[in-house]
């Protein structure tokens, strides 16, 4: 007889977590991390185009010295970040981590008006080839967070919405970070790489 009430118990604590969403909790958590993951890993394929791109671009200017350093600052700021799993639930560490790759965005553009201004470097096949797939790589951003606003705003309807939020006030599943309003004002003018060449694949 205890045994069987033993496994009443049990078998109502997974009714009970189902139909408060737990088991949801843990599907929308992992797409959240999945998505995140990503947008990282774009931000750092961008991060490792960035070297190739300001050491082709010295060798043909003269005078831009102080953009290629502030590209170059903005990459170290951006790549030395510390990216903790707890970051997307910590609003100020995510707004810090969002900034920071705004300014290296900014610093791009810069650097990539620049280049307009000296046509052997725009002829070159190098500069050609890093400019086509820095502009892909933000593309793949753009593309990367828009999934993870999604994800984020499916979880979060969930942590708020009755039931489930009992559930996530229970076992501690917190709203998390997203992109703000003006971080994505920022991305949408990322950097103009496309000099009017042909079009390309990525």
């Amino acid at each position: 007889m205890k045994r069987l009430f033993h496994y009443l118990i049990i078998a109502s604590t997974v009714f009970l977590l189902s139909s408060c969403g737990y088991n949801q909790f843990q599907q929308k958590d992992e797409a959240v991390k999945a998505a995140w993951a990503e947008v990282i890993n774009q931000y750092q394929r961008r991060a490792d185009l960035i070297p190739n791109l300001v050491s082709t671009v010295k060798a043909y200017t003269q005078h831009e010295n102080q953009t290629l350093v502030e590209v170059t600052r903005a990459r170290a700021a951006a790549t030395s970040f510390k990216i903790t799993p707890d970051m997307l639930n910590n609003p100020e560490a995510f707004q810090q981590f969002q900034q920071l790759q705004g300014q290296l965005t900014s610093v791009l553009s810069r650097l990539m008006a620049v280049s307009e201004r000296y046509p052997d470097l725009k002829a070159d096949q190098r500069f050609r080839d890093l400019q086509a797939q820095l502009e892909g790589t933000e593309n793949r951003i753009t593309v990367a967070r828009q999934r993870y606003i999604q994800a984020v705003a499916d979880y979060n309807i969930l942590a708020r919405s009755f039931p489930s939020n009992i559930t996530a006030m229970i076992f501690g599943y917190k709203p998390k970070a997203s992109f703000t309003v003006d971080n994505e004002k920022t991305i949408s003018t990322a950097p103009a790489v496309n000099f009017n060449k042909p079009d390309q694949a990525r």
